[in-house]
């Protein structure tokens, strides 16, 4: 299926806008009209569009002064310049001030229609090369023992399907690194890979963050906004923390899952998106069906293959080979020299708790690689750097019982002790425990540490 545009055409002949505007909207193109520069001007700094089309001969300001102006205020808009008195000298000066093109009138539909679509054949090259830059070392799952080798197996199998996963495990376990791991086996990989962390979007924003908006819908909508499912046409969405998306924002998700169409706010007709849904959650989604807070029916809809991440205290054996790749990451990042961990570090940060999972991990081999002497991290770095607890050690306040309740012992401990050393900054006690600062509040209130009376000690 061909990729759709949204275009903004400014001539100041009303048949031209007239005839072009209708080529593109015969080949399913969104074109909006503009007959002077300098409202043209307030629409590309207002609103999305993925190329605009500016005659250069217009009364006032003319097309060249619009493009330099829009340059000027940061509009990076892909810019092809039109007219009808065109001479080297004006294309040479268009070419300079940043435009892609330049294109004598009059121009035919089929000259028009391969320029858009060599435009955004274009801008999807530069989005993927950016995000491969991006993800160059740091979106990479990590294993060597038998049972991730074994789930992963798993994924890949799902991958190869349009069967909905719902990703399953603690806070920092690696859950986006799965999804996006399906999403790059899949027959989707050539396409955009987007997310949402339900969790972290207010109640009041997260329809326009899933379905965009219409310019002038609600207050502050000063133009359209493109929404993640729209975003993500013929690739993925991943919706991290499913489980904590209002009741009212699940029904609309249950309708785009079946019907395959959204609608954005303000808008008077659907869209149609081609996207697979990837979710996860930290929490239990049964339980919440039982308690009424998660559809019922959603949650069919969403939990047909379920891959559960255990977290880093069950996987004790990657452990070594998570160290070295974050080691190995974090130098390459900062052009450090390469630092080591000798064989006593490594056995040492296999006994710690992890509360925060991988995330943690890789907070802590770094701080570990800023403290580190003579290239290298040893046991004393190590013991230096982390709380003076073990999951064996005997002083623990719940050596003995259950383990559900020693490892809240333990966690708890881990908790307090890093709150202290962050003088109760939450913020920095999240980071360093490789925590979002939410889940930090959330994971203190379990264990009855009272953050208020803790600072006012």
């Amino acid at each position: 299926m061909a990729q759709k545009a949204h275009l903004l055409i400014v001539d100041d002949e009303a048949n031209t806008l007239a005839s072009l505007s209708r080529a593109f909207r015969l080949e399913g193109h969104e074109a909006m009209v503009c007959d002077n520069a300098a409202r043209a001007l307030e629409l590309a700094k207002s609103q999305h569009f993925d190329l605009i089309f500016s005659d250069v001969v217009m009364p006032g300001k003319d097309g060249l002064t619009l493009l330099e102006e829009m340059r000027a205020q940061g509009v990076t808009t892909p810019v092809v310049m039109m007219s009808g008195q065109a001479h080297i000298e004006m294309a040479v000066r268009a070419t300079r001030l940043g435009a892609i093109d330049f294109l004598e009138k009059p121009i035919s539909s089929e000259k028009l229609l391969l320029t858009v679509a060599n435009t955004l054949k274009l801008q999807r090259l530069e989005s993927e090369n950016q995000q491969l830059r991006q993800r160059l070392g740091k979106h990479e799952m990590v294993w060597s023992g038998e049972g991730m080798k074994k789930l992963m197996a798993q994924v890949e199998r799902v991958a190869a399907s349009e069967t909905r996963v719902c990703i399953l495990g603690e806070t920092g376990t690696g859950k986006e690194l799965v999804a996006r791991t399906l999403h790059e086996k899949s027959a989707r990989a050539a396409g955009p890979f987007v997310t949402l962390n339900c969790a972290a979007v207010p109640a009041e924003l997260i329809e326009s963050e899933l379905f965009g908006h219409e310019k002038g819908s609600f207050t502050g909508a000063a133009g359209r906004h493109t929404g993640k499912f729209e975003q993500a046409e013929h690739g993925s969405i991943f919706l991290d923390e499913i489980g904590d998306m209002p009741l009212a924002m699940q029904a609309k998700l249950l309708r785009v899952l079946e019907e395959g169409e959204v609608e954005r706010i303000g808008g008077d007709k659907p869209v149609s998106v081609d996207v697979r849904v990837v979710v996860a959650t930290h929490r239990n989604l049964e339980e919440l069906v039982r308690e009424g807070k998660f559809r019922q029916d959603l949650f069919h809809r969403i939990y047909v293959f379920p891959v559960m991440l255990p977290p880093l205290r069950e996987r004790r054996e990657d452990i070594p080979a998570l160290i070295e790749h974050f080691a190995r990451q974090v130098c390459a990042q900062n052009s450090w020299k390469p630092i080591s961990f000798d064989p006593q570090a490594i056995h040492a940060l296999q006994t710690q708790a992890w509360p925060g999972n991988v995330r943690e991990l890789r907070n802590v081999v770094e701080r570990l690689i800023l403290l580190a002497s003579d290239d290298k991290v040893t046991q004393d770095t190590v013991a230096s750097a982390l709380p003076q607890t073990s999951p064996s050690s005997s002083s623990s306040p719940a050596a003995t019982g259950p383990l559900a309740e020693r490892m809240a012992a333990f966690e708890r401990e881990v908790i307090l002790s890093e709150l202290k050393r962050a003088h109760y900054h939450m913020t920095n006690a999240a980071k360093a425990l490789g925590l979002e600062r939410s889940h930090l509040y959330k994971k203190a209130e379990q264990l009855g540490i009272d953050i208020r009376s803790l600072r006012q000690e």
